[in-house]
Order: C-alpha cells, then sequence, then structure tokens
C-alpha cells in the first residue's frame, strides 16, 4: 500500500513535493486558504497581474530543478526568455546594476573613493554581514548604497546577520574583478537571475495552477491540532497519516502539536526568530525596459520596484499602460503609500496594495543549528518540515523546489 502523506501548505513547497509524490504515496495538501500560492499567489485587478508579493520568475543553476520543472511545461510556447535589466536609483541618476561593477556611473568623488577602498582592502577575515559588505567592496560603497539597501530590507543590524546567510545569495568578488570590470566595462553575469523564465500569461500562479493539477487539495480548511503515536500522525479528524510535511510558519508549529515535548523546549528560540513583512503597491507606470530597481537612499521608504509589466505584455491591462510591483519592508498605511508613490520615477498610479506580514526570513548566528534540532525533533515523529518558513531560509522558488527533491528519499 502507498503511504498516505499530508502536506500542510499549498505554496510552492508543498505543492512541488506534493507532485513529486503523486505516483509514489497517496497524498493530501491541506491549504488554509480559499486560493493556492503562498507567496508566490497572483489575483487580477481592473485586468492587471498582480504579484501580492513581489514579482516571482524562474531559474535555477541546478540541472535536477531544471530538468524536474520543465517536464511540466512548454519553455518555448509558454514562457518567455528574458535578459535581467536592473538599475540602482541613486541621487536622482539610474546606476547600471550591480552597483559595484558600474562605480564610473557614479559622481567623480565617490568614484575616486570607491577606487582607492578597493586598492587597500587587505585580506581579513569577515565576522558577520557587515563586515563582509565592507571587507569586499570598501566603506564608500557600503555606506552609499550596501548599507542603507539592507537595513531597508532586513530592519535588523547588519552585524547581527551571519555569513552563512550569504552562501548562494550575493556574489563574492575580489577586489580587483571588481577593479577590472569598471576598466573593461563588463558586467557579473553569474547571478541566478541575470537570465530568468517568465509565463507569457498568468505570471507565478500560471506555474502554481499547473504544478497542482490532479492534486488533492483542501482549501479553506485550518488545521485545529496535530498528534502522533508511535507509527502515525493524526491531524484533527482525518484518517491517520504515516508522515506529514508541514511548510508553514515554524513558529506557529508548537500551538499544532498535542505532544508538547517535541518541540516545547525550543519555544523561547523559536519565539525569537525574525521576519519582516512586506507591503506590495501595484501601479501603472511609464513603459520601460528595466526589470528591477533598486533604490538605497533613506528619503524613499520604498526598497524597490519590480516591472512585472514588462515580463509579460498579457500582465497589463486595457488602458495601454505598463505595470509595475512597488515593494516596501513592513507595514505602510493608504495614506503613506500615497505619499512615497508620488517621489517615485515613472509616473505611477496606485491601483491595489496589499500587506504580507511575514515575507522575509532573518537568520541569527544559531538559526539553522536550532533548525536542525528541530528537524530532527520531528522526524522521530514522522514529521518534516520544508520551505521558507519553515526551514527558515531566504529560498525563493527554485530553492524551493530543490528542497523538496532533496526530502523526496526521507519520505518514500
Amino acid at each position: 500500500m502507498k503511504k498516505r502523506i499530508a502536506i500542510i501548505g499549498a505554496g510552492i513547497s508543498g505543492i512541488s513535493l506534493a507532485r513529486m509524490l503523486e505516483d509514489k504515496a497517496d497524498v493530501t495538501v491541506l491549504e488554509q486558504h480559499a486560493k493556492i500560492g503562498g507567496l508566490i499567489g497572483c489575483d487580477r485587478v481592473e485586468d492587471v497581474l498582480y504579484h501580492r508579493v513581489g514579482g516571482h520568475v524562474f531559474n535555477s543553476k541546478n540541472q535536477d530543478v531544471l530538468d524536474w520543472f520543465w517536464s511540466f511545461f512548454n519553455k518555448e510556447d509558454e514562457f518567455i526568455q528574458a535578459n535581467r535589466l536592473a538599475k540602482v536609483y541613486l541621487n536622482n541618476v539610474f546606476i547600471d546594476y550591480p552597483i559595484e561593477d558600474h562605480v564610473f556611473q557614479l559622481n567623480n568623488a565617490d568614484a575616486e573613493n570607491i577606487i582607492d577602498d578597493l586598492i587597500n582592502i587587505k585580506s581579513v577575515t569577515s565576522n558577520n554581514f557587515e563586515d563582509f559588505l565592507i571587507n569586499t567592496f570598501g566603506i564608500t560603497l557600503y555606506e552609499i548604497y550596501f548599507k542603507p539597501y539592507n537595513k531597508k530590507i532586513w530592519n535588523v543590524d547588519l552585524k547581527e546577520v551571519p555569513l552563512n546567510w550569504l552562501e548562494g545569495k550575493l556574489p563574492m568578488p575580489r577586489p580587483k574583478d571588481i577593479i577590472y570590470n569598471n576598466v573593461l566595462r563588463k558586467q557579473d553575469k553569474s547571478m541566478v537571475h541575470s537570465v530568468f523564465y517568465y509565463p507569457k500569461y498568468g505570471g507565478s500562479q500560471f506555474i502554481i495552477d499547473r504544478l497542482s493539477e490532479g492534486i488533492k487539495i483542501i482549501s479553506n480548511y485550518k488545521i485545529t491540532k496535530i498528534s502522533t503515536d508511535k507509527f502515525t500522525v493524526k491531524i484533527d479528524d482525518f484518517d491517520p497519516f504515516d508522515k506529514v510535511v508541514f511548510t508553514g510558519d515554524i513558529r506557529t508549529l508548537n500551538n499544532l502539536l498535542q505532544d508538547k515535548l517535541i518541540l516545547d523546549q525550543y519555544e523561547s528560540e523559536l519565539d525569537n526568530l525574525k521576519s519582516n513583512g512586506t507591503t506590495n503597491v501595484l501601479c501603472y507606470c511609464d513603459k520601460t525596459d528595466l526589470s528591477w530597481l533598486y533604490i538605497p537612499e533613506d528619503k524613499f521608504r520604498a526598497h524597490r520596484i519590480i516591472y512585472t509589466g514588462g515580463f509579460s505584455e498579457t500582465n497589463n491591462g486595457p488602458s495601454g499602460r505598463s505595470t509595475c510591483t512597488v515593494e516596501f519592508s513592513n507595514f505602510v498605511s493608504i495614506e503613506d503609500i500615497h505619499e512615497e508613490i508620488r517621489k517615485l520615477p515613472g509616473n505611477m498610479e496606485i491601483l491595489a496594495h496589499n500587506y504580507e506580514p511575514n515575507s522575509y526570513v532573518i537568520q541569527g548566528e544559531n538559526t539553522r543549528d536550532l533548525i536542525n534540532k528541530i528537524k530532527d525533533s520531528l522526524r522521530k515523529h514522522s514529521i518534516f518540515i520544508l520551505g521558507r518558513f519553515a526551514e527558515w531560509e531566504y529560498n525563493n522558488m527554485d530553492k524551493c523546489i530543490e528542497s523538496s527533491i532533496n526530502l523526496i528519499n526521507q519520505l518514500i
């Protein structure tokens, strides 16, 4: 008989795992909201596609992820391939991204100071995120870009962010590489989304809807309790499951568990896990070739603009204007949104706004050790965790799929 497996949460992690298990187990997905998709879910507002939490695109450097993903889609007919075109908006000037490769576009005084910094950087050990940024890019670039931008997003002292968080998330150039790139006018093409794929119709909702086809999903269902015995796991009044995969917020799991001994010892540490929400504002805007615009300066509360209307023309409505999503860290009132949008380039007009209380996870020095201990404790009771807020990793779509692939052998 096939194992009975419950997956809690119908975001990209839960749906990807369910799809991978469809021929190997009897899978049921439980979703607390009416609509599936989680952080990559989209709506349409006035016939405009709205990424309610950011703007999600796909690519990966992992061949297993690419092979699995493209087995469900026709790359040529259903997706658009795009080259990432991003800029930094600084002192009312658009600087090409990444900024360290385009120092020559800055004013002369800043450019000279940055080059001096790079020449004089010593090879030293970095102990945290702030040290890494200063030791890699120099104090001038840190002060004018990396510090203000990252503080906007993470809303935390950068000294508190550990180095292991950086793995695979940031470029790690040598000072001489930065100088060479500026002299030779070269740009770093190694970032995972320097080329990306985006659906012709429906945005990332199209992806989640396609992957979910044929999967047993019970939506609008809020779990009240999870109990365990020696061989099975029981969720509310469902028949017992052989295994359960939790893809929700790990901070909420202990409230559901009837056996408090499983996670009680970690309760205070779980309570101390930090996350940031985002306010995402859908706007009409002028047409542009840009994909992303990064906004470091404190005079703007927004930290980036994602030009989703340029990813696919079908994202735009009948007005003839293009569209974008403006992202702010944490909650911003509608009154402040109107004030802030007026400051931004592109002649924006607000269509809709959404506050997501949990968008970004923030790791501390011991976060990964904590999550690994929790995984071990849960595994003994046939419960597994998966996803950005369960594993407390800032995973994009491709990394969520990769984590699902890696979990399969533990389940079957």
